[in-house]
């Protein structure tokens, strides 16, 4: 069983992974800890090399490939865009938790890094666009939404806690 976090980026799915992981006692994967490590690149260079697209069915067919148990995974801001990918990591009755942030939000948190993330924005698109095309995505697979408005870490993490506990 595990617990897979989604959302956008910067919306905090690493950090409180982590904390997650260690407060229920399970392992911890960042999906693009996975990708870097099996492409040896950056993420923002495999996007360079390769396009959105070409990042994307990168990373669907990586993500498609993992198996995990008793795993918290931190997925980057586009693994909803993989079919395969999602369908590999809600299998085994693994708990999909959306951790929601507002468009405003998103772009504080990533004003200054944006490019260096390695966030996938194709070609014509605009950040907002982005954003709403990823929410619709997040809410179709979420399994539990916690919306992160004024929270801090710690707060996520006793949110994500009062919702798995049930």
């Amino acid at each position: 069983m595990n617990y897979v976090l989604i959302g956008l980026p910067g919306s905090g799915k690493s950090t409180v992974g982590v904390m997650l992981a260690k407060y229920i006692g399970f392992e911890f994967l960042d999906t693009d800890l996975v990708i870097q490590k099996q492409q040896g690149k950056k993420l923002s260079e495999i996007i360079e090399e390769r396009g959105p697209e070409g990042f994307m069915a990168v990373e669907n067919e990586i993500l498609a490939g993992i198996h995990a148990d008793r795993t918290v995974i931190a997925t980057g801001g586009s693994a909803v865009y993989g079919e395969e990918a999602m369908k590999n990591l809600k299998s085994g009755g693994a708990v999909c938790i959306y951790l929601k942030m507002s468009f405003k939000e998103m772009q504080r948190r990533l004003s200054h890094t944006f490019r260096k993330r390695g966030v996938v924005l194709r070609s014509g698109e605009t950040v907002k666009d982005m954003y709403d095309e990823r929410v619709a995505l997040y809410e179709k697979y979420a399994d539990i939404t916690i919306d992160e408005y004024r929270l801090d870490s710690e707060q996520t993490l006793q949110q994500i806690l009062d919702k798995i506990r049930g």
